[in-house]
């Protein structure tokens, strides 16, 4: 016979177990309704009748939008000699290779805008030349293992220079402008120098030339060779700064070329806008890397992959130049990089 004590807690237990079970039902059935809902809400998604509207394309008209080709010419590094077996075969670099990787340079700046920008009324070419067209001789390790001395690739580099400029002014109806900045590799000094540097730099030479010689030929090309080591070039109301990039240091970190390049780019532009003349887009070379970032645009190298790279560990990166379309709307409306480097044609 129970007692009252154990009636008790008999009569306790029943009551929470009861209250439990009511919560359970109500927590099933708010649940159930939910699955009624959605159900029902998912069969009228597929069954209720829709009115869809029809979307038309007006015929294309016979005035088509106006855009530029930009097509930047940096890091060729004329006259070095890359050894595959020394860069665990991940680039080659020879006087072969050079020309031939040149020539596919000025070839692709004409067939990638014809192939891949239809309806656009291309004006013109813009060739940004941020600097190291020669690899010159400013460590001795050049002076030694260079395909060539830096006065014979100043003479040697003339003609395919010429014959490229040709071919892309008869592409371009005679609109290509060349832009041209030194870099760090052509100086004629051991360590670069402030005042007057962009004279002591066998590339503010060739250049130069390379403007009379065209004008000489009849040419319509213009060459613009500047005389500081920046240049403020304007394409549809927006200014570009063309620079080497030697003067921005540092980038080794996990954030690699970011961290300087930021740094650079705030400190050009407000020097820029002091001037009067703010920057919209910085274009560098320099590094060997190809980087599109809002405000900067970095070439890469026509030379590749090298043994200095090789031995800072910085990642293979593969021979490419950048080019885009800009546009009176928009700064840049299309990027096409331009790739050069083909092992099995170049036999290494």
């Amino acid at each position: 016979m129970t007692t009252p004590s154990e009636r008790l807690d008999q009569e306790s237990w029943s009551r929470r177990a009861e209250r439990e079970l009511r919560s359970q039902v109500e927590t099933q059935s708010a649940e159930l309704k939910e699955l009624q809902k959605l159900v029902g809400f998912y069969d009228s998604a597929r069954h209720e009748p829709v009115q869809v509207p029809q979307w038309r394309l007006e015929p294309a008209s016979g005035n088509r939008h106006l855009a530029t080709v930009m097509a930047q010419m940096t890091d060729w590094h004329l006259g070095e000699m890359v050894k595959p077996d020394e860069v665990l075969f991940l680039n080659a670099y020879d006087e072969a290779i050079a020309s031939r990787r040149a020539r596919l340079w000025f070839e692709k700046v004409v067939t990638l805008p014809r192939t891949y920008v239809q309806g656009i009324h291309l004006e013109g070419l813009v060739v940004p030349a941020t600097g190291d067209l020669f690899t010159g001789e400013i460590h001795r390790e050049l002076t030694e293992s260079n395909y060539e001395r830096i006065l014979q690739t100043v003479l040697n580099a003339q003609e395919p220079i010429l014959a490229g400029f040709a071919l892309l002014e008869q592409e371009y109806n005679g609109n290509v402008e060349v832009d041209a900045v030194i870099g760090n590799h052509g100086r004629m000094a051991l360590k670069s120098v402030f005042k007057g540097r962009v004279y002591d730099n066998f590339e503010w030479l060739f250049w130069s030339v390379i403007r009379d010689r065209l004008k000489d030929r009849g040419s319509k090309v213009v060459v613009n060779v500047s005389t500081s080591m920046d240049m403020n070039i304007s394409v549809y109301g927006r200014n570009h700064l063309l620079t080497h990039g030697d003067q921005f240091v540092g980038g080794t970190g996990i954030s690699g070329a970011f961290a300087p390049l930021s740094l650079g780019a705030h400190r050009k532009g407000k020097r820029q806008t002091i001037a009067g003349m703010p920057m919209e887009t910085m274009v560098i070379g320099h590094r060997h890397q190809l980087i599109n970032i809002p405000g900067v645009i970095m070439g890469g190298a026509l030379k590749g992959y090298d043994e200095f790279a090789f031995a800072h560990n910085y990642p293979p990166a593969e021979a490419v130049q950048a080019l885009w379309i800009t546009t009176p709307e928009r700064a840049q409306t299309m990027w096409m990089p331009v790739y050069v480097q083909d092992r099995v044609a170049e036999g290494w």
